[in-house]
Protein backbone atom coordinates (compact mmCIF):
# COMPACT_ATOMS: atom_id res chain seq x y z
CA UNK A 1 0.00 0.00 0.00
CA UNK A 2 1.04 3.42 -0.53
CA UNK A 3 0.66 6.43 1.68
CA UNK A 4 0.26 9.63 0.44
CA UNK A 5 0.19 12.71 2.54
CA UNK A 6 -1.69 15.53 0.65
CA UNK A 7 -2.55 19.13 1.79
CA UNK A 8 -6.12 19.54 2.57
CA UNK A 9 -5.75 23.43 0.80
CA UNK A 10 -2.71 25.55 0.05
CA UNK A 11 -1.69 28.09 3.24
CA UNK A 12 -2.85 26.10 6.12
CA UNK A 13 0.89 24.55 6.90
CA UNK A 14 1.98 25.76 10.30
CA UNK A 15 5.09 28.62 9.08
CA UNK A 16 1.29 30.42 7.21
CA UNK A 17 -0.04 30.35 10.63
CA UNK A 18 2.80 31.84 12.94
CA UNK A 19 3.27 34.33 10.14
CA UNK A 20 -0.66 35.35 9.77
CA UNK A 21 -0.53 35.47 13.89
CA UNK A 22 2.19 37.88 14.43
CA UNK A 23 1.52 39.91 11.87
CA UNK A 24 -1.88 40.08 13.53
CA UNK A 25 -0.63 40.94 17.13
CA UNK A 26 1.81 43.75 15.38
CA UNK A 27 -1.29 45.21 13.98
CA UNK A 28 -2.95 45.40 17.48
CA UNK A 29 -0.03 46.35 18.97
CA UNK A 30 0.39 49.49 16.45
CA UNK A 31 -3.33 50.00 16.50
CA UNK A 32 -3.41 50.60 19.94
CA UNK A 33 -0.01 52.29 20.28
CA UNK A 34 -1.38 54.74 18.00
CA UNK A 35 -4.91 55.27 19.84
CA UNK A 36 -2.96 56.42 22.97
CA UNK A 37 -0.90 58.41 21.00
CA UNK A 38 -3.68 60.29 19.14
CA UNK A 39 -5.28 60.48 22.84
CA UNK A 40 -2.02 61.95 24.35
CA UNK A 41 -2.19 64.23 21.43
CA UNK A 42 -5.93 65.37 21.68
CA UNK A 43 -5.66 66.04 25.89
CA UNK A 44 -2.52 68.13 24.75
CA UNK A 45 -4.55 69.95 22.12
CA UNK A 46 -7.24 70.53 24.76
CA UNK A 47 -4.39 72.12 27.00
CA UNK A 48 -3.08 74.41 24.98
CA UNK A 49 -6.75 75.49 23.59
CA UNK A 50 -7.37 76.22 27.67
CA UNK A 51 -4.45 78.13 27.84
CA UNK A 52 -4.88 80.36 25.19
CA UNK A 53 -8.20 81.27 26.71
CA UNK A 54 -6.82 81.97 29.89
CA UNK A 55 -4.31 84.01 28.24
CA UNK A 56 -6.69 86.27 26.48
CA UNK A 57 -8.56 87.02 29.35
CA UNK A 58 -5.45 87.72 31.41
CA UNK A 59 -4.25 90.24 28.33
CA UNK A 60 -7.23 92.14 29.23
CA UNK A 61 -6.99 92.16 32.87
CA UNK A 62 -2.82 93.00 32.23
CA UNK A 63 -3.83 95.72 29.98
CA UNK A 64 -6.43 97.31 32.90
CA UNK A 65 -3.66 96.84 35.03
CA UNK A 66 -0.81 98.90 33.09
CA UNK A 67 -3.57 101.44 32.54
CA UNK A 68 -4.00 101.72 35.83
CA UNK A 69 -0.30 101.73 36.44
CA UNK A 70 0.60 104.73 33.79
CA UNK A 71 -2.68 106.59 35.58
CA UNK A 72 -1.04 106.71 39.06
CA UNK A 73 2.26 107.28 37.66
CA UNK A 74 1.07 110.36 35.98
CA UNK A 75 0.18 111.35 39.63
CA UNK A 76 3.10 110.42 41.62
CA UNK A 77 4.62 113.14 43.86
CA UNK A 78 1.90 115.72 43.01
CA UNK A 79 -1.03 115.99 45.21
CA UNK A 80 -4.40 115.73 43.61
CA UNK A 81 -7.89 116.22 43.42
CA UNK A 82 -10.94 114.43 42.65
CA UNK A 83 -11.26 115.47 39.23
CA UNK A 84 -7.35 113.88 38.69
CA UNK A 85 -8.82 110.32 39.92
CA UNK A 86 -11.23 110.63 36.39
CA UNK A 87 -8.96 107.56 34.71
CA UNK A 88 -7.98 105.47 38.13
CA UNK A 89 -12.14 105.65 39.28
CA UNK A 90 -12.84 103.78 35.45
CA UNK A 91 -10.11 101.20 35.36
CA UNK A 92 -10.80 100.46 39.08
CA UNK A 93 -14.60 99.75 38.32
CA UNK A 94 -13.70 97.83 35.11
CA UNK A 95 -11.10 95.81 37.40
CA UNK A 96 -13.80 95.39 40.14
CA UNK A 97 -16.57 94.29 37.55
CA UNK A 98 -14.15 90.85 36.62
CA UNK A 99 -12.75 90.45 40.07
CA UNK A 100 -15.05 87.90 40.82
CA UNK A 101 -15.17 86.23 37.68
CA UNK A 102 -11.23 85.36 37.84
CA UNK A 103 -10.59 82.80 40.14
CA UNK A 104 -7.18 82.28 39.82
CA UNK A 105 -6.62 86.34 40.47
CA UNK A 106 -9.30 86.97 42.88
CA UNK A 107 -7.35 87.54 46.10
CA UNK A 108 -4.91 90.14 43.93
CA UNK A 109 -7.38 91.98 42.36
CA UNK A 110 -9.91 92.51 45.56
CA UNK A 111 -6.42 93.81 46.70
CA UNK A 112 -5.73 95.89 43.78
CA UNK A 113 -9.59 97.79 43.56
CA UNK A 114 -9.29 97.92 47.84
CA UNK A 115 -5.84 100.12 47.14
CA UNK A 116 -7.69 102.25 44.17
CA UNK A 117 -10.82 103.17 46.68
CA UNK A 118 -8.33 103.82 49.27
CA UNK A 119 -6.67 106.14 46.99
CA UNK A 120 -9.08 107.58 45.88
CA UNK A 121 -10.46 108.22 49.31
CA UNK A 122 -7.31 110.94 49.34
CA UNK A 123 -8.44 113.48 47.03
CA UNK A 124 -7.58 116.70 47.99
CA UNK A 125 -10.63 119.43 48.63
CA UNK A 126 -10.95 121.84 46.46
CA UNK A 127 -9.37 125.31 47.12
CA UNK A 128 -11.35 127.69 48.92
CA UNK A 129 -11.41 131.57 47.99
CA UNK A 130 -9.19 132.47 50.67
CA UNK A 131 -6.17 133.82 49.44
CA UNK A 132 -4.19 133.13 52.71
CA UNK A 133 -4.19 129.61 54.05
CA UNK A 134 -3.47 129.65 57.86
CA UNK A 135 -0.82 127.58 58.85
CA UNK A 136 -2.75 124.47 60.72
CA UNK A 137 -4.61 124.40 57.25
CA UNK A 138 -1.03 124.08 55.36
CA UNK A 139 0.30 121.29 57.32
CA UNK A 140 -3.86 119.76 57.36
CA UNK A 141 -3.12 119.76 53.49
CA UNK A 142 0.33 118.60 53.84
CA UNK A 143 -0.62 115.59 55.81
CA UNK A 144 -3.65 114.26 53.36
CA UNK A 145 -1.15 114.81 50.60
CA UNK A 146 1.49 112.31 51.72
CA UNK A 147 -1.13 110.13 53.07
CA UNK A 148 -2.28 110.31 49.14
CA UNK A 149 0.97 109.48 48.06
CA UNK A 150 1.27 106.39 50.30
CA UNK A 151 -1.69 105.34 49.46
CA UNK A 152 -0.62 105.71 45.67
CA UNK A 153 2.79 103.51 46.63
CA UNK A 154 0.40 101.01 47.74
CA UNK A 155 -2.04 101.14 45.00
CA UNK A 156 1.81 100.55 42.77
CA UNK A 157 2.59 97.39 44.67
CA UNK A 158 -0.77 95.82 44.31
CA UNK A 159 -0.85 96.26 40.68
CA UNK A 160 2.54 94.98 39.98
CA UNK A 161 1.82 92.03 42.33
CA UNK A 162 -1.35 91.61 40.04
CA UNK A 163 0.89 91.54 36.98
CA UNK A 164 3.61 89.06 38.72
CA UNK A 165 1.09 86.68 39.27
CA UNK A 166 -0.20 86.76 35.78
CA UNK A 167 3.00 86.57 34.35
CA UNK A 168 3.61 83.50 36.58
CA UNK A 169 0.14 81.82 35.18
CA UNK A 170 0.99 82.49 32.02
CA UNK A 171 4.02 80.64 32.77
CA UNK A 172 1.98 76.99 33.62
Amino acid sequence: MMTSTTTLAAGTGAGTFAVTAVSALIMGALATYTLLHHKRVFAWMQKIRRKDEANTEFDKLDGWLTDLYKAQCRLAQKPSRADDFEDLSQTGNMIKGVADHTEALRPELAKVVARVEEYLATALAEPGAAVKVSLLEHRTQLVRAMKQENARSELARAVMAAQQKIAALRRN
